[in-house]
């Protein structure tokens, strides 16, 4: 079953990595104390609830891809982590309905741009920082400069065999 992924505009591949820019997206979030994983079992489930009903107008929203998971930014005491599902294209902040859960926000992201690496599996701590590891030393070999903390977007249900999964690093950088 295709789901809706963000649009973005390929700005150059040079390998396994890609710089992408992408236009702003509206995001449904959840920021949670924890371990990565333990955050990002709660944050998807709290996540998948707002979009399955558990909103002001019971109304369904569609399942998008990725499930990204960065580090709490600083303005939350930088512990933690933060789930989030892009909206679907054509909705709002003003379209969308509001969350029951205090803890799903609903934010606007800008415009930016990201070096990306993809690969397969699990996601691993341990391959998560490897792939981390990678493409920072592609942003440096590239001169470019790094805008915030790395996050991880996962693409495929649980059900998906281990090596057919799709995930990627994100790391924002300057345009």
């Amino acid at each position: 079953m295709a789901v809706e992924e963000p649009s973005f505009k390929l700005v150059t591949r040079d390998g396994d990595f890609e710089l992408r820019d992408y236009p702003a997206l509206v995001v449904a979030e959840a920021k949670l104390p924890g371990d990565r994983d333990a955050a990002a079992y709660a944050g998807f489930r709290l996540l998948a609830r707002y979009i399955f009903g558990g909103n002001a107008r019971r109304q369904s929203i569609a399942m998008t891809a990725p499930v990204v998971q960065a580090p709490a930014d600083a303005a939350s005491g930088g512990a933690g982590w933060t789930i989030r599902f892009t909206m679907p294209a054509g909705l709002s902040l003003d379209t969308l309905p509001k969350p029951d859960d205090p803890e799903v926000r609903l934010a606007a992201l800008p415009p930016a741009r990201y070096a990306v690496v993809r690969f397969s599996g699990l996601a691993y701590r341990r391959d998560v920082e490897a792939q981390t590891a990678r493409l920072e030393a592609f942003v440096r070999s590239r001169g470019l400069r790094i805008e915030g903390a790395p996050s991880l977007a996962r693409y495929d249900p649980p059900w998906t065999l281990w090596f057919l999964r799709r995930n990627e690093v994100m790391i924002p950088i300057a345009r």
